[in-house]
């Protein structure tokens, strides 16, 4: 009987049991970015709350759901794979997610799902389930605890603070499925924020389609917080969640100006020093083709200033390489800005034509084998850039958060290191940690991209 996998960690993947009996048991099948998992995560809770189990197999599931990611080809196709293998394991099964916003091509492709929503849809999620397998019938208790239902293990939690995205990069289709800009009341923030803190978090990862701009939907209206007002946009709310006790990272960080605010809170200790803004590329002509800022030595110098303010600040962004148009000159002018900028963490993608993505009908496609062969290169001089950086961690002392123990050794991050995304610290032998506690450390070995360390 083959487990369904409705999340992932550092431990692998983690199967959820039947923790109520006798009930309708829902199977659950979650896949793409963070924001979906925390999508996944609001329907699991919901399930629970009207009384279903969670099924650790297609076959005790009377049904399944299957939360997909519809991003880029690669995803669309994984997507449309585990939906196949739901349909042949189960036979019932309710699709959600971005894969969910291009109903059509779910139908097209597996006519028998019983249902097909777009993402962050919880409602229309249930009335399926409902359709479908009715719930039980009078739950008299709460069978939840307050930080709801999670599928990161209990030390770390994802943190959505806004749904959706005001931008028209012409790569991306997020918009069309996911919706212009729509920012949760900073008071439901906060409120979540503590459940999960009082719950046993010890790092919170704030994300959401465009963290910056946090509140601009509404016009950063005041709200609520342990009786004082706050104003919901991200630098009030960096502030507030700093004053939990946890470590807090944000991520996907569109540089507005207002980013340099956070920089001093980071120096502070308020927040983690650790910033993800997805750049995509420094060539004018192809940010001005994508739609993004255009202006990469403005760029460097804002670089040069969070450094100046918070030397201890970690960078990490994402390019695309063989967008349409890109020349070798273009190319170039990518490797030149990563050579300048020395960022610590790095993430590449060959373009992918996603469809519906006006990016498709520019001139000039750039041929396949260059957009990887172009990729591979940026990927090996970043790797040559990290490898530097690590080094010069050699004999530093830092508090880690334990991931993970096994037999052979503990697998760690410091606040330099999101977790999934970036490289890990190792710990042999392991005797005396536990996950999910904190540890000092001496860095004694680096990579191009881990470190090895040893407990003081």
């Amino acid at each position: 009987m083959n487990p369904l996998v409705v999340g992932s960690s550092p431990t692998g993947p983690t199967i959820y049991k039947n923790m109520s009996t006798p009930a309708p048991k829902v199977g659950f099948v979650s896949l793409g970015c963070p924001k979906a998992l925390v999508d996944s995560e609001q329907i699991l809770t919901q399930l629970r709350a009207e009384g279903y189990a969670v099924a650790p197999t297609y076959q005790d599931a009377d049904l399944v759901i299957v939360n997909t990611c519809g991003f880029i080809d690669a995803a669309v196709e994984e997507s449309l794979d585990a939906i196949g293998e739901a349909l042949a394991e189960n036979g019932k099964v309710i699709v959600t997610g971005c894969l969910g916003a291009k109903g059509d091509v779910v139908k097209q492709a597996h006519p028998a799902v019983l249902a097909v929503t777009g993402p962050h849809a919880l409602q229309e999620v249930m009335s399926a389930v409902h359709t479908h397998l009715p719930a039980p019938h009078d739950p008299f208790i709460s069978l939840i605890p307050p930080q709801g239902i999670r599928l990161t293990p209990q030390h770390y939690a994802y943190l959505k603070i806004s749904e959706g995205c005001n931008h028209r990069c012409t790569f991306c289709i997020i918009p069309s499925m996911r919706g212009d800009l729509v920012s949760r009341p900073i008071n439901e923030v906060m409120q979540e924020a503590e459940n999960l803190v009082n719950a046993g978090v010890k790092e919170l990862l704030v994300i959401s389609q465009d963290t910056s701009a946090y509140g601009v939907d509404i016009k950063y209206r005041t709200g609520f917080w342990r009786g004082r007002p706050v104003k919901t946009h991200i630098t009030p709310l960096a502030q507030a969640l700093g004053e939990l006790g946890v470590w807090v990272r944000l991520h996907y960080v569109y540089p507005y100006p207002h980013v340099d605010e956070l920089i001093p809170l980071m120096a502070e200790g308020k927040i983690l020093p650790y910033l993800d803004v997805p750049l995509q590329h420094a060539s004018p002509a192809i940010l001005k083709a994508m739609k993004r800022p255009a202006n990469s030595e403005d760029t460097l110098a804002r670089i040069r200033r969070w450094r100046e303010i918070c030397p201890e600040i970690t960078l990490r962004s994402t390019f695309i390489t063989g967008f349409p148009g890109e020349t070798e000159d273009d190319f170039e002018r990518l490797l030149d800005f990563l050579r300048a900028a020395e960022l610590d963490r790095v993430g590449c993608f060959a373009y992918s034509p996603v469809e519906g993505a006006r990016a498709n009908v520019l001139a000039h496609p750039v041929p396949e084998e260059v957009k990887l062969e172009r990729q591979a290169r940026l990927m090996a001089a970043q790797e040559e850039i990290s490898a530097a950086k690590l080094q010069r961690r050699l004999g530093q002392t830092c508090r880690v958060l334990i991931d993970e123990v096994s037999e052979t050794g503990a697998s760690a991050r410091s606040a330099r290191e999101a977790p999934d995304i970036d490289g890990v610290i190792r710990l042999p032998g392991g005797a005396g940690l536990r996950a999910g506690e904190w540890a000092q450390v001496r860095i004694t070995a680096a990579s191009a991209h881990d470190l090895e360390a040893e407990k003081i």
